[in-house]
């Protein structure tokens, strides 16, 4: 298969490594990843700490966020490891552009903590998380492996911590607030117990203290989140718990 423009193989070898046709269907396959960053010693680092595991294969790089549609084509990746800061296309709009998509793959963003405001755009563009440039390698293992088998990577803590910067930062809105409606508008069609558990995830609370606060069991929990993810269509509860206080309920 030919070379695509732009982007490389692992540890800079050109063209894809695989595509579309190589995913497995087996539970067993190795996840599918894909490092965005503009620095090749990230890239560089982040290929050795993933690509000596059996679990896991870096099919690819990209330098930049204009190369994610090509790369994404080229190795058909199951989590996109996106770094926030490159010098033409940013990964915020990589990753919007990337999640309106069709079946798109998970996004996992790249980032330091003072960018609070921009990891919030991420998430709401539907990033299954972020991580920190300086997390330790068997937490960025640990996260890659949870956001590919569905789990979103940002703790109750860090809910709180996000969901608290949101609230300190948040101008107050003149006229009519069409998030805040909108909010409003999703959150009214659940019933009386998924509105209590979307507060709840709102509220930075984990499953088992929802369990103990709504007397229900933590298997409960679950399937009621699960239920929140399908039927307000977000892909994560940190998005319920932004959405909850969009519209001002926590």
């Amino acid at each position: 298969m030919a070379a695509v423009a732009g982007v490389t193989g692992p540890s800079g070898g050109a063209g894809p490594t695989g595509g579309a046709g190589d995913r497995a269907d087996s539970p067993t396959a190795a996840v599918r990843v894909l490092i965005v960053d503009d620095d090749a010693l990230v890239r560089a680092g982040l290929s050795m700490i993933l690509g000596g595991l059996p679990d896991l294969r870096v099919v690819g790089e990209a330098a930049d966020g204009g190369e994610v549609p090509a790369a994404v084509a080229a190795y058909a990746p199951d989590v996109v490891l996106m770094d926030i800061r490159m010098p033409r296309v940013d990964g915020l709009t990589a990753t919007e552009l990337l999640r309106a998509q069709p079946h798109p793959p998970e996004v996992l963003v790249l980032t330091t903590f003072d960018a609070d405001e921009q990891v919030l755009r991420a998430l709401r563009a539907g990033a299954a998380g972020f991580l920190l440039k300086d997390t330790p390698p068997a937490e960025i293992v640990r996260a890659v492996r949870r956001v590919a088998a569905g789990e979103a990577t940002l703790s109750p803590t860090v809910t709180r911590t996000l969901i608290d910067h949101v609230t300190a930062a948040a101008p107050s809105p003149v006229g009519p607030d069409p998030r805040r409606e909108r909010a409003l508008r999703l959150l009214t069609g659940l019933s009386e117990r998924e509105r209590q558990v979307a507060v709840a995830v709102g509220r930075g609370r984990t499953n088992a203290e929802i369990a103990g606060e709504l007397f229900m069991s933590v298997a409960t929990v679950k399937a009621y989140v699960s239920r929140l993810l399908t039927r307000l269509d977000l892909n994560n509860r940190v998005q319920v718990a932004l959405l909850v206080h969009d519209a001002g309920l926590v």
